[in-house]
């Protein structure tokens, strides 16, 4: 025991002689800091890691947002119409084209299009389509005639539209009519430049519970069309010294169509059109006249120009008086 109280005394001794601490007390104690002192400073290199930490995490989603917001633009040759085609994105294409004996064929290589009623913009603006009403006759005996155009009804009642006289082409053809059952025969179909093709791929349907040779239908889905510019359709309706309506079921294929409505007594035409560059349209075309009973109004239905190699055409599916 005497030994190693005088070792220990010794080893105090040298500390204190040389000024270095004693080995077995902490360097931290001897530079004179307190456990509260080193805590704090702890804390406070903890906090500039997790701030670093944090700012490098900023940095990080900064670059990565900037990185998407490149990759998220229209790639080359995007455009508003989806492509170099002008058709809109999503834009369906229709790939059957009426055929000769009245049914759909192959059209071969899809061809730019949209479904039935859409009203994509024209390529080029067509001329004004719907010429302003007639004044009203000024004394008895005067001509009236306006003409309108406006979407087909989904199905249309010829029987209940043409209480006076109505016509139907392509139920059984190209050459095909119906007529209505003891009717007026105000209606008369005036023949027309092309060749006619029945088919049966109308968007709209017509039926009728009073025809001739067919006395009932359904809802019919035929009519007749002829292809090219300059071609077409002409129908008269004689005058009876009364106002009449009538009411023309047509419409076009990837072509601009043009009615022409003109009276045989003279007078300015009427003139409305009807286009769609990429697909069929329908229309219901409203003209309202009053001529003497030997006079006729008179109706051209043709092709102005076409969108397609592939028969751009006008069709025609039904008329009616009332």
């Amino acid at each position: 025991m005497a030994d190693e109280d005088r070792t220990r005394a010794d080893s105090r001794a040298g500390d204190e002689s040389t000024g270095r601490p004693p080995s077995h007390r902490p360097r931290s104690v001897a530079l004179g800091l307190s456990h509260r002192t080193l805590r704090r400073l702890a804390r406070a290199r903890q906090r500039r890691r997790w701030a670093l930490e944090g700012l490098g995490a900023l940095v990080c989603l900064v670059v990565l947002v900037a990185y998407l917001g490149t990759r998220s633009g229209p790639e080359p040759g995007d455009g508003p119409v989806g492509g170099s085609g002008g058709v809109p994105a999503g834009a369906s294409r229709p790939t059957v084209l009426p055929a000769a004996d009245g049914h759909a064929t192959d059209a071969g290589p899809a061809l730019p299009g949209l479904r039935p009623r859409e009203r994509p913009p024209s390529p080029d603006p067509p001329p004004p389509s719907t010429s302003a009403p007639a004044p009203p006759p000024s004394k008895p005996g005067a001509s009236l005639l306006s003409v309108s155009r406006a979407e087909v009804p989904a199905e249309v009642d010829l029987t209940a539209v043409g209480t006076r006289d109505w016509m139907h082409w392509g139920l059984r053809g190209g050459d095909s009519t119906v007529r209505k059952r003891s009717g007026s025969g105000e209606i008369a179909d005036g023949g027309g430049k092309g060749n006619r093709v029945g088919w049966d791929g109308n968007q709209e349907v017509v039926r009728w519970s009073d025809g001739a040779p067919e006395r009932w239908d359904g809802g019919s889905s035929n009519g007749v069309y002829t292809c090219g510019v300059g071609n077409g359709f002409t129908l008269t309706v004689a005058g009876s010294g009364a106002p009449r309506t009538v009411q023309l079921y047509a419409g076009i294929w990837m072509a601009r169509g043009r009615l022409d409505a003109r009276l045989s007594t003279g007078g300015p035409v009427r003139t409305v059109r009807l286009e769609d560059p990429y697909t069929s349209q329908s229309a219901q075309f409203t003209i309202r006249f009053e001529l003497p009973k030997d006079a006729r109004l008179v109706l051209t239905w043709t092709v102005e120009r076409v969108f397609t190699e592939h028969c751009g055409n006008v069709g025609l599916q039904a008329v009616a008086l009332r």
